[in-house]
């Protein structure tokens, strides 16, 4: 077994600790649409690399994947603050795929599964830096009330949120769906497991932010009415992609 080649997959399809490279990176950049490329560009290295290295996944990788996914999902219920929380949620995902790899699915089919775990990313990565210049940060239950306050950006808010968390019918419900369908009963525990903990996750960082009274400067004016429907448009497009192609491929 190469070991090389394992390590160095696991850095970019993040299984723990080396997962902690991803996450280094991304707090350190701090320009939205780095981050973006690199939500990205990250997950399709992983695939790639393992074509090129002909990856051979042994079982006790998947267990480490799952066990690497869970632990993420398990501490993101503690998370408030937002890139923290994408990030958390990005390495999460991603350990998932090794499951399609253990069962010989190479790039061309998993690259649509990573951009769908990812893509819904990109929106949240748009709402954190938004709430960051308008309150300095983007940490839940310290600027809370957006419903009441802000509802446009809290729209948009939700709508990524549940995107991300792989809520029927955004992509990653799909993917979610399509690696239920290829795994052993369990793995299919473990997964939706992991799925539950995201859920509840995404629950927990809305409650921070969502609702209550608002206890801001009413001079913190909400998004504009177009740019709220330009991103809730986007995700609507990230939806109904997700239901064409990936509704296709089930």
């Amino acid at each position: 077994m190469d070991w090389l080649a394992i390590l160095i997959v696991a850095i970019f399809l993040p299984l723990f600790p080396l997962s902690m490279g991803f996450n280094l990176v991304f707090s350190k950049l701090q320009q939205p649409l780095l981050r973006i490329t690199l939500l990205v560009i990250w997950p399709l290295v992983g695939l790639v690399l393992a074509n090129k290295l002909e990856l051979q996944v042994a079982p006790w990788l998947l267990i480490w994947a799952l066990l690497s996914s869970a632990l993420y999902a398990l501490r993101m219920l503690a998370l408030r603050e937002m890139n923290l929380w994408i990030s958390f949620m990005a390495t999460s995902v991603w350990a998932l795929l090794w499951i399609p790899l253990s069962e010989g699915y190479h790039f061309d089919t998993l690259w649509l599964d990573a951009m769908g775990f990812s893509t819904p990313l990109i929106a949240l990565v748009i709402v954190a830096e938004l709430l960051r210049r308008r309150f300095g940060a983007a940490y839940a239950d310290i600027y809370g009330g957006l419903a009441h306050g802000l509802p446009r950006l809290a729209m948009v808010m939700v709508m990524s949120v549940l995107a991300a968390i792989a809520t029927p019918v955004f992509p990653g419900f799909f993917t979610m769906l399509s690696i239920l369908m290829i795994a052993t009963p369990a793995t299919i525990v473990s997964l939706l497991l992991i799925w539950l903990l995201w859920s509840w996750a995404g629950i927990r960082l809305l409650q921070g932010f969502i609702f209550g009274d608002h206890s801001y400067d009413n001079s913190i004016k909400d998004i504009p009415c177009v740019f709220a429907w330009s991103l809730l448009l986007l995700l609507i497009a990230i939806a109904v992609v997700g239901v064409i192609v990936n509704g296709a491929l089930l």
